[in-house]
């Protein structure tokens, strides 16, 4: 242990041998640092250099995880549509995507009772009102809902097969792309996104309700199918590449 000139406290420093053996031997190009002139304490005073040297490989190191960040997307993709098409089984989530299909222009003619009669129909998350799920029965409600959540497993299955299957990963990316693009159209057709006008000053756009603040984040969903779609197709045509450059190869010789 050293003191700094002209300060308290204990510090500790270390060689340009130490310094080269550990955080400078990630660098990209070899630096010319003196081994008695560069130390580094470790009590905070690194040199200007030495911490643009640092900052530099947190960057590279950040650079080289956007393959990893894809895989990650692809996983959570997975897992949400898993997840939520499961979901579309039960009551209580049947009931929970009204309002946006009876809304929907494209999507209404799914349900037998148009907007807005199902809103005296709604149950709460949790409660059991057998004149509603009656009334859904007759709706089609759970009916639908069914069938949703079968597509949207079948979407999450076909992104899954990414490393057996990368043609059917990326149609499967490229669906969820298709499927969120459709559920951010509810912010334009569905009332609920919005913050009622119930005396509140802050109330329509651009105040978000819960039901608004969800459908936004398929924003993120978006994004996350467009680059798994992207990576996964960049692997199919590198699969289809292999055989014709092996028979290209075969009679060249």
């Amino acid at each position: 242990m050293a003191r700094t000139p002209g300060r308290d406290g204990p510090c500790l420093y270390i060689s340009q041998t130490t310094i080269n053996s550990g955080i400078l031997s990630m660098a990209r190009r070899p630096l010319s640092i003196s081994s008695d002139s560069w130390l580094v304490n470790l009590c905070g005073e690194y040199s200007p250099h030495i911490r643009r040297i640092m900052l530099l490989q947190l960057f590279r190191f950040a650079a080289s995880l956007q393959e990893a960040g894809i895989h990650v997307c692809r996983v959570g993709l997975v897992i949400v549509l898993v997840w939520i098409g499961c979901l579309k089984l039960v009551a209580y989530e049947a009931v929970g995507i009204v309002p946006f299909v009876a809304n929907s222009p494209v999507m209404s003619f799914f349900y037998h009772y148009p907007a807005p009669i199902y809103k005296v129909r709604m149950n709460k998350e949790g409660e059991l009102k057998p004149a509603n799920v009656a009334w859904h029965q007759a709706n089609h409600t759970y009916t639908f809902a069914a069938g949703l959540g079968g597509i949207i497993v079948l979407i999450g299955a076909m992104i899954a097969l990414y490393p057996i299957l990368p043609g059917v990963s990326a149609l499967g990316s490229f669906l969820c792309f298709g499927m969120s693009l459709v559920t951010l159209s509810f912010l334009l057709t569905t009332p609920e996104t919005w913050v009622p006008a119930l005396g509140d000053a802050q109330h329509g756009f651009p105040y978000l309700s819960g039901a608004g603040r969800l459908v936004l984040k398929d924003a993120i969903m978006m994004g996350a199918g467009l680059a798994t779609m992207a990576q996964a197709a960049r692997k199919f045509l590198a699969r289809r590449a292999e055989p014709n450059a092996v028979l290209t190869a075969a009679f060249s010789l």
